[in-house]
Formats: C-alpha cells, structure tokens, sequence
C-alpha cells in the first residue's frame, strides 16, 4: 500500500487542481469546435487524456527536479526526493503513461494524432525548462493550450486557427498569471536554490503583471466570443470568471505564501465559469 501511495503521490491524482486547469480549456474547444455537447466517445478520450499526460507530466517534472526538490519545503516529501521511490521506478511508470496516452490518441483521427507529437514534447521539456530561462510558465502554458486545436481537429478533422489561436493565447495568459501565484509562494526558495521562475523575473512587479495578464485572457476571451457568435450566458460565465480573477489579486496583495498557494488552487474556477457559460449558451440556443 505504500507504493501504491507513492505512485499517487508522485502523479499528484490526490491534488486533482492540475487535471482541472488543463481540463477545461480542452473542453472550452471541444464545445466550440461541436457547437454544442461534443461525441461523448471524444468526451471521454480528452478526459481521459488529461488525466494521463496531467499524471506523466507530474512525473517527468519529478525526475527532472529529484535535487532540487529535497531543498524545498513544499516538495522535499515527494517520492523521489523522500526517497520513497527510485528513478527506475518513475521512468518506467513516464514510459507507461506516455504509451497509454498514445494509445488514447490513436483512437481519434491523423490530424489530431500528427498535434500530439509537439503535445508530448512540449510536456517533456517543460520540468528542464527552469534551468534556461526565467519565464518556465509560459512554457506550461504552451503545452496545456497545445490541447485546444488537438479537440478541435478530433470533432472536426480540421483547424480554425484564429480562434484556436485566440483560445490559446487566453489560456497561455490564464496559465502564466497562476503558475506566478504558485511561484511566489516558492520565491524565496527558488532564489536560494538558483531556479528561475516568472515571480523571480517580475520581482515587484508581479502584482501588476499578473492583474495585466488575467485582464488580457479575459478581454481575449471576449473576442472568442464575439468572432464565435455567443451570447449574454457567455458573457455572464466570464463575468463569473473575473471575479474569480479580481479574488486571486486580493488573495496576493500582501504576497504571503500560503495565500499565493491559495490563489492558485482557486484559479481553476474561472476556466470551469467560462466552461459553464459556454455550456448554457449552446444549450440556450439549441432549444
């Protein structure tokens, strides 16, 4: 039983926050790309998918960091770094994930399989990418918006890449305002330990740039619904939203820690508004 714990642990499913945040702007395109409920059979492959490469990434992420996280409050009782499980372990269960997800793929169509490839490599290169530069949350944000034309391509076969790419430059902001929060939590240590993060990059700052940055994915989320026809429940969804993203600043005015922690575990509930608004706009006028 304590392996098995471990191997939770190490793909993070008892902290679910991740599969959200990289769940609902999947699902934001799915019901675009559908006009409405999409293939339930496509429904579930994505959901599916989340939760594997969500999983996968967390392990990558581990193996990369198994020094560094032993050096940091917050993660030192991490299987690897607690020494709970081997690296063998973690990278046979990575292989294992990655197999899984490909095989999840392979059942939607060629477009949507030929997406995955930079899908896979954007995920994989992510944990290394906090040795190189100091903005390591616009390359999540990258990979987790990578999945917005992946679903549009599995309902449709093909792309319409100007909403794709307003939706991914939404969910990029959205993604690179709370991997700050998460990020100001660990700041003093990253500093410490010589990792680079975007909270260390806009130093003091960071407040007005994530306020930008949540304002910007609003405001492009509005013309995703203006280019794609929506109405007044899509509006209120990201109505919603934004109040979720106004908390977010009140929860970071004094940049202690835990509240930083706390604005970002919150912040999926403004892709779930947003998901709601879509959701009853196509209900609404498919009736």
């Amino acid at each position: 039983m304590d392996t098995l714990r471990a191997y939770v642990e190490l793909m993070r499913l008892h902290k679910p926050v991740g599969i959200w945040l990289l769940l609902w702007p999947v699902c934001w395109s799915l019901w675009m790309a559908a006009e409405g409920v999409p293939p339930l059979h496509l429904l579930l492959i994505f959901v599916a998918g989340t939760v594997v490469m969500r999983s996968a990434g967390c392990v990558i992420n581990d193996i990369a960091d198994r020094r560094i996280d032993p050096h940091v409050a917050r993660t030192a009782q991490r299987p690897l770094a607690a020494g709970r499980l081997r690296t063998s372990e973690a990278v046979r269960l990575f292989v294992g994930l990655c197999l899984l997800a490909l095989g999840l793929v392979m059942m939607t169509n060629r477009a949507t399989v030929l997406l995955a490839i930079p899908a896979v490599l954007l995920a994989a290169s992510y944990p290394f990418a906090k040795r190189f530069h100091h903005l390591p949350q616009a390359h999540l944000g990258i990979a987790f918006a990578w999945g917005i034309p992946m679903a549009q391509t599995a309902v449709t076969g093909t792309v319409d890449w100007r909403l794709c790419a307003l939706l991914m430059a939404a969910s990029v902001c959205w993604t690179l305002t709370y991997d700050t929060y998460y990020a100001m939590a660990d700041r003093e240590e990253d500093l410490r330990i010589g990792v680079r993060s975007s909270a260390i990059l806009f130093g003091r700052w960071d407040r007005l740039i994530t306020a930008a940055l949540q304002a910007l994915s609003v405001l492009l989320l509005a013309v995703v619904g203006i280019y794609a026809g929506l109405h007044w429940p899509f509006a209120l969804g990201l109505m919603a939203a934004s109040i979720v993203a106004i908390r977010a600043q009140w929860l970071i005015r004094e940049r202690e820690a835990s509240r930083c922690l706390q604005a970002f575990l919150e912040s999926h509930y403004f892709g779930l508004l947003v998901l709601i608004g879509l959701v009853a706009d196509y209900a609404l006028h498919a009736i």
